[in-house]
C-alpha cells in the first residue's frame, strides 16, 4: 500500500510538473476548419473572390448593368431591343385605332379585347425601354423609323372580321420573331431573355384570344 501511495503521488508531481512547463497536449481545432472563412471561399470555388468583385463593380460605373463580363455584343442587343420596342408600339396603336373602329352587333365584347391588348402592348413597351436603358442605350420612339423597324404591319381593316384577322397575323408574326430573339439570347444575356420570354408568353396568349373571337364570328354568321 505504501508503494502504491507512492507511485501515485509521483505521478501527481509529474503531472503538476508538465502542466507548469506546458508538456500537458491541448486539443485545437484543424488549420482548415477556420481557413474557409477566413478566405471567404465558402460559397462555392465558383464565385469570383470578394475583392476582384468589390473592384470590378467600381470600374466604369457609368456602364449601369453591363459589367465586364457580359458576354453579348451590347450594342447589337440595344438595336434588336429597338425593333421589338417598335414592334410593340405599332401593335398598341392598330390595337387603338381598332378599338375606337370597332362596330356591330358583336362589337362591344371585341372592342374590349382590343383595349386589354392594347395596353398590355403598352406594358411590353415599357418593359423593353426601360431595359434598353439598363443597358446603356437609348429607346427609340422616334415616328418616322416606328414602322420601318417593327416585326409588324399596321393594318387598319375594313370590318370587325379583318381587324380581328390582321391583329393575329401580326401576333404571329411577333411569336415567330420573339421566339428567334429568346434563343438568340440564350447564354448571353439572362435577363433580357426572361423579359422577352414574357413577353412572348403574353403574345401566345393575345393570338389564341383573337383565334377564338375569329372563329366565334365566323360560326355565328
Amino acid at each position: 500500500m505504501k508503494s502504491a501511495r507512492c507511485s501515485a503521488h509521483a505521478v501527481g508531481h509529474e503531472g503538476a510538473a508538465a502542466a507548469s512547463s506546458g508538456a500537458l497536449k491541448v486539443n485545437h481545432p484543424t488549420a482548415g476548419a477556420g481557413s474557409a472563412k477566413g478566405k471567404g471561399t465558402s460559397s462555392g470555388s465558383f464565385l469570383t473572390d470578394v475583392k476582384t468583385l468589390r473592384s470590378r463593380a467600381r470600374q466604369h460605373m457609368e456602364e449601369g448593368a453591363v459589367t465586364p463580363d457580359y458576354p453579348a455584343d451590347v450594342d447589337m442587343v440595344v438595336s434588336v431591343l429597338n425593333e421589338a420596342l417598335a414592334t410593340e408600339i405599332v401593335c398598341v396603336l392598330r390595337y387603338k385605332r381598332h378599338y375606337f373602329m370597332a362596330q356591330g352587333i358583336a362589337s362591344e365584347s371585341v372592342k374590349a379585347e382590343f383595349l386589354q391588348h392594347a395596353n398590355e402592348e403598352s406594358a411590353h413597351a415599357d418593359q423593353i425601354a426601360e431595359r434598353i436603358v439598363q443597358l446603356g442605350g437609348e429607346p427609340d420612339f422616334n415616328p418616322s423609323v416606328l414602322s420601318e423597324r417593327s416585326h409588324s404591319e399596321y393594318v387598319e381593316g375594313d370590318s370587325l372580321i379583318d381587324m380581328i384577322r390582321e391583329d393575329l397575323v401580326a401576333e404571329r408574326i411577333a411569336i415567330q420573331s420573339y421566339r428567334e430573339i429568346v434563343e438568340w439570347l440564350r447564354g448571353k444575356d439572362p435577363t433580357t431573355r426572361r423579359i422577352m420570354e414574357e413577353i412572348l408568353a403574353k403574345e401566345e396568349e393575345h393570338a389564341e384570344d383573337l383565334n377564338s373571337l375569329l372563329l366565334g364570328m365566323r360560326q355565328a354568321s
